[in-house]
C-alpha cells in the first residue's frame, strides 16, 4: 500500500520534492486510462498514476481486478499543485468527464471496479470531496452515486497501463481528452500562475471582503435564508394572492418585440429552453427584499424572502410566490428525466425543481436561470404596480 501523499510512480521512483503546494487525491472514474490522460492534461497536474484503490487484496493485479472479486476501483492517484489548480476546481475538472449518478458504470465499462469516487488521505479534503458532491446533486435530478471516502489501500496499477494513451494513441477511451483543455480555458486555468478560486472560476486576485467561494457556497443550511419563509417574513402569504396576480392580466409580450428588447442568451433561455452558464447570474447571490417578475410578461414569480444560497450556480428559491404563477412539465432532453418550470403568463423557460432544497422550507429547490427574470427592489414594487405584493416582503 502507498501510504505517503506522494504515491509511487509506475517505475518505483517517488516524485520530486514539493514545488508550491503540491498534493495528491485519488480518483476513481471508469477506465483509468482515459481519466489519467485527461488529468495529465489540467495545468498545475504533476503526475497521474493509475492503480486500484480501496480493495480487500494486497497487491491485485489487473486480471483479478476485472473479476470484481477484489473490491479494488481503477484510480488514479494525481499529484498537483494546489497554488495553480486548487483541489475544488480539480473536482470540477473531475465531474466534466465523470457521471456521478451512474452507478459501476462509466461508459462502456461495467462493473464494480469502474465504480466512481474520491478518495483521500489528508482529512482536510474531505469537506472539498463532499462539497463537490453537493454540487454535483445540485445540478442533476438523479441522486449522486459517487464515494467519497478516505484511501485505504492504494497499489499502482502494471506499468504497461502507465501513460497508455499515450502509448497506445488509439485505444479505447470513454473520455474526450480535449475536454482538459476546453475546462481550462472556461475556468481560467492557466500553468504557472496562481488560481484564486471564485464561483468556479479562477481570478489571480484574492475575493473581496465578504465575497463566498464555491467551498463555502456548497452548503446552504447554515445560511440566513434557509429559514421557512413564513418565519422570515414574519408573516404567510395571503391565501388569494395566486387570485391578485390573476387579476393584474399579465401577457406574454410577443416575439418579434422580444427579439429586440431582451439580450440574446435572456431569448434564448426563455424562448429556446437554454440554460445560462453556472455562477454567470447577478441575481445568484443578490438577497435584497423584493420581488423576481418574469422577463417576458412582469408577472409576480418569487419573492425574496424564500431565496436561498445552494451554491448550485443559478439562483435558488424554495417555492414560488404563488402555486399559479408556474407550470411544471416532464423534460427527457439531455438524457435525463427532471421537472421543468414555466410560468405561467409568458410560458417562459425559467429552469428546473429539485427536491433537494431546505428541508425546514419544504425541501424543493427552484433552480432559475437569472436570465428569465428581473428584479423589482422593494423601494419600487409601489411604483412598479407591484405595490398589492408588499405585505410578501
Amino acid at each position: 500500500m502507498t501510504s505517503e501523499n506522494s504515491p509511487t510512480s509506475s517505475s518505483g521512483a517517488t516524485p520530486s520534492p514539493t514545488q508550491g503546494d503540491r498534493h495528491t487525491l485519488y480518483l476513481a472514474g471508469g477506465c483509468f486510462w482515459g481519466l489519467e490522460a485527461y488529468l495529465r492534461r489540467l495545468p498545475g497536474v504533476r503526475n497521474a498514476v493509475s492503480g486500484y484503490a480501496n480493495g480487500i487484496t494486497d497487491s491485485p493485479g489487473y486480471r483479478e481486478v476485472c473479476t470484481g472479486a477484489t473490491g479494488h476501483a481503477e484510480t488514479v492517484a494525481v499529484t498537483y499543485d494546489r497554488t495553480v489548480l486548487p483541489t475544488d476546481v480539480l473536482l470540477d475538472a473531475f465531474f466534466e468527464v465523470v457521471d456521478p449518478t451512474s452507478l459501476n458504470r462509466q461508459g462502456n465499462d461495467r462493473g464494480t471496479q469502474y465504480r466512481s469516487g474520491i478518495y483521500w488521505i489528508d482529512e482536510d479534503d474531505e469537506d472539498d470531496a463532499k462539497a463537490a458532491l453537493l454540487r454535483q446533486q445540485a445540478a442533476h435530478a438523479s441522486p449522486i452515486v459517487t464515494e467519497a471516502l478516505p484511501l485505504r489501500s492504494f497499489f499502482p496499477a502494471e506499468d504497461y497501463h502507465q501513460e497508455y494513451l499515450e502509448k497506445n494513441p488509439g485505444g479505447y477511451c470513454h473520455i474526450h481528452l480535449g475536454a482538459a483543455e476546453a475546462f481550462a480555458a472556461r475556468v481560467g486555468l492557466v500553468e504557472g500562475r496562481v488560481c484564486v478560486p471564485l464561483d468556479g472560476l479562477c481570478g489571480d486576485e484574492k475575493p473581496e471582503s465578504g465575497a463566498a467561494s464555491l467551498h463555502d457556497r456548497a452548503d446552504a443550511s447554515d445560511k440566513p435564508n434557509s429559514k421557512p419563509a413564513d418565519e422570515r417574513a414574519g408573516i404567510s402569504a395571503p391565501a388569494d394572492t395566486g387570485t391578485l396576480i390573476g387579476e393584474q392580466g399579465y401577457t406574454a409580450t410577443p416575439d418579434d418585440e422580444l427579439r429586440r428588447t431582451l439580450s440574446p442568451n435572456q431569448y434564448r433561455v426563455v424562448r429556446e429552453n437554454a440554460t445560462e452558464r453556472p455562477f454567470s447570474s447577478d441575481y445568484d447571490h443578490l438577497f435584497k427584499p423584493g420581488i423576481y417578475v418574469d422577463v417576458t410578461s412582469g408577472e409576480p414569480l418569487f419573492a425574496s424572502a424564500d431565496k436561498f444560497d445552494s451554491g448550485c450556480g443559478w439562483p435558488a428559491f424554495s417555492r414560488p410566490i404563488a402555486r399559479d404563477v408556474v407550470q411544471e412539465h416532464l423534460d427527457r432532453s439531455h438524457g435525463m428525466a427532471r421537472t421543468e418550470v414555466r410560468s405561467h403568463a409568458g410560458d417562459a423557460h425559467l429552469g428546473h425543481v429539485f427536491t433537494d432544497g431546505p428541508a425546514d422550507a419544504g425541501g424543493l429547490r427552484y433552480c432559475i436561470n437569472g436570465a428569465a427574470l428581473r428584479f423589482v427592489p422593494l423601494e419600487r414594487m409601489e411604483e412598479e404596480g407591484y405595490g398589492y405584493l408588499m405585505p410578501l416582503i
